[in-house]
Parts: structure tokens; sequence; C-alpha cells
């Protein structure tokens, strides 16, 4: 990584990629300029240089390079192949991380939460979601985070994808969905507020460490209620542990008395925390993952919305690696809208006579899934 010297960085730049404090802090994500607050701040703590594999320049913005460039190609998304559109949606997906590991810090550490920016940047992701969600979720699925990455950040983000592709489900006005993506992104930033070793560790919790954790929704409403965020979006994030049968928390409140953006949250939040690696647990595969929130065990969830999040994502969800029925192996890429069960799926390692990706509609009679496959069989190319 490069090292810049603070006192020679004037406000108003950007980076083009993180800058980091140590080379693992992120300080500031490409869409955030460099400001005075900023330099005295560092000056104030002692720091006199910070680290960016990125160029610094006032003429930078990173956002004529993802966002700007999908608004500009979204009328002409068809001409893109298959291989275009996932690489988009890749860079799409890691700024939008990049954001939120920023958005956490400056939480952290200035004290500083912007609704309008935090708005501005959810109408980018329902934009994005509405228009390549498909895409979005198979790259969700195989980027992995990187290891010195807060776990916060990336279920955030995940969970803010997954709300809103629900939310779309269901047919949510976009003021509303601005309103559950807001929510989804930040249902968690209480947990800054506690000792991070509570939460990042290979070990079982104290009964004092786990009450401590469930404070974190409380934390989160009154974090949100000080920076004047909306009270639809404060009570979603302080209702999204809250459980149709009553046995949730903080309020432990039943079915109706639950908040819709709460119940959405709750879903895919649970179905990401399944899904994903935790320092204490190896994730499920996503179909595993799914069958466990069908049996929804004492009627935890909201049964509209378990059924949204099947239809949005298929039981063997988009962007999972399957075996199939013709020993072929292939990767999950669009629901069939009749039966959950039976995704599209694309062939790896073969193409159409037109250099197309092969895919198939999977069926109970034709070809079908028999399994997902392992990240052993899979590969680290994702071609198996």
């Amino acid at each position: 990584m490069k090292k810049y010297t603070v006192k020679d960085i004037s406000p108003g730049v950007y980076f083009s990629k993180p800058v980091y404090l140590d080379g693992r802090f992120v300080l500031i994500a490409p869409e955030m300029p460099f400001t005075m607050e900023t330099h005295n701040i560092l000056v104030k703590w002692g720091f006199k240089e910070i680290v960016s594999d990125g160029e610094c320049r006032m003429d930078y913005h990173p956002e004529d390079d993802v966002t700007l460039a999908f608004e500009e190609e979204t009328a002409e998304t068809e001409v893109l192949t298959d291989r275009e559109k996932i690489k988009r949606a890749e860079t799409f997906y890691n700024a939008f991380t990049e954001y939120a590991e920023a958005l956490f810090t400056d939480v952290a550490i200035k004290g500083k939460l912007d609704f309008k920016e935090v708005v501005e940047r959810i109408k980018r992701v329902c934009d994005f979601i509405k228009a390549d969600h498909r895409f979005l979720l198979r790259v969700q699925r195989v980027v992995e985070p990187k290891q010195e990455q807060n776990y916060l950040t990336s279920h955030a983000v995940k969970s803010t994808i997954i709300s809103l592709v629900i939310g779309y489900y269901i047919k949510l006005p976009y003021h509303r969905l601005i309103e559950l993506g807001t929510a989804a992104l930040l249902h968690e930033i209480g947990m800054i507020k506690l000792p991070p070793q509570i939460y990042i560790n290979k070990r079982v919790l104290s009964s004092q460490e786990w009450q401590a954790i469930r404070t974190h929704p409380i934390l989160s409403y009154n974090l949100l209620k000080s920076f004047n965020f909306p009270l639809s979006i404060s009570v979603a994030v302080l209702e999204h542990h809250e459980r149709e049968n009553g046995e949730g928390y903080p309020r432990k409140l039943t079915g109706d008395k639950i908040s819709l953006y709460a119940k959405i949250i709750a879903v895919a939040c649970s179905y990401d925390a399944l899904t994903t690696d935790r320092p204490h647990k190896e994730a499920k595969d996503g179909y595993t993952g799914m069958l466990d929130l069908l049996k929804n065990e004492g009627k935890q969830y909201d049964d509209t919305i378990i059924r949204a999040l099947v239809f949005s994502l298929s039981i063997y969800p988009i962007g999972l690696y399957v075996l199939l029925s013709n020993n072929k192996k292939g990767q999950v890429i669009d629901v069939n809208p009749e039966n959950p069960r039976f995704p599209i799926v694309q062939i790896l390692g073969e193409l159409t006579p037109d250099g197309k990706y092969k895919s198939l509609e999977t069926s109970q009679t034709g070809v079908y899934i028999i399994r997902p496959l392992t990240r052993e069989e899979i590969g680290p190319s994702g071609k198996g």
C-alpha cells in the first residue's frame, strides 16, 4: 500500500480505493472525500500517515465508475453479456460494502450519521436491484468478505440486499423500499456500542455477554433517534429480533404488533446468519438455510415473508452451485416463478453455439438438482 502524509493531503480530494489507518481499519471509502474534519481528527489522534492502494486526486469521482455508469447503461442492459452484468454487479457490491464499512466507522469514531446521505445510497441500491437483482444475488453468494472486514458490515450489506429483494416481491412502493433498505443497512448499528470481542469470537458466550448482545436493538434505536431518523425506520431497527410467537426481544411483541419492515429484516437477517461463516460457526449452504427457515420452527417468522423469500430466491437460492441429475455442475441463476423447487441453472463450462452461457430450467420430469456442491467441489474459480 502507498503511504500518504496527512499534512500534505488537501481537503476535498478523493481516493480511488479505500483509505486505511493501519492497513486494516477503513477510514474513507472511495465515494467519500477527505475532509478538513477528518484531517483535524487524525492530527488530534497523532496519526501522521494513512495508507491506500488507490490514487489521491481532486478529479476522481468513483460514482463515475460505478453508479453513474450503471444509470447510463440501464436502458441498454439487454445488450450487455451475462459476463459483463456479473462484473458490474461485483463492482457495485464491492463499492456498497466499502461504503457500509466507512459508514459504520464514521458512526463509531466520529459520531457522524447523515440520514440524507444514507437515503441517497439506498436509492442507488434499490435501482440496481430493480434492474439486476439476479446478478447481485449471484455475486453476493460468491464474493467472500476480506479477512479484516468487520462481520457487521458484510451482514448489513447482505441483509439489505435480501430485504429489498423481498420488498420488491411484495410490491412495496418506492418510498417504502427506501425506508426498508435504510433500516436493514443500520439494523445492527447499536453493536458498535458493545465490545467487539462479544460478537466476534470463537467461543460460547456467557449469559452476561448474551444479555449485552440482546441490548443492541435498543442501542440501535436510540442511536438512530439521536440522529433524527424517521420513526418508521427506528422502530424497524428496534423490532428486528421480535418474533411472531412472542419469543423475540427486546419487548416480546407478537404477530401484528411487529412492524412490516422488522418482519422482513428478521427473515433476511436470519437467512444471512444461517448461510454466512461466523467465528463461532460454519455456514450452511443456501439450500439448507432456506429449508431451516421454511420449517419456521415455533412460528418465529411471518409466513408471507418466508414465502416471499422462497419465491424471490428459490428453494435452491440464486447463486448456489449445484450438482444436476445429468451429473453436470451448475449455478442457480434465476427463479422459476411457477415452482421455487425447480430454478434456472447455468451449466458450468458449457456455451451455446453463439458463445452464450448454457442454461436450463430444471424440472421434476427432466434434469433436476441432486444437491448443493461443497466448496471443494466448486473450486476457487467457481467453475467446479
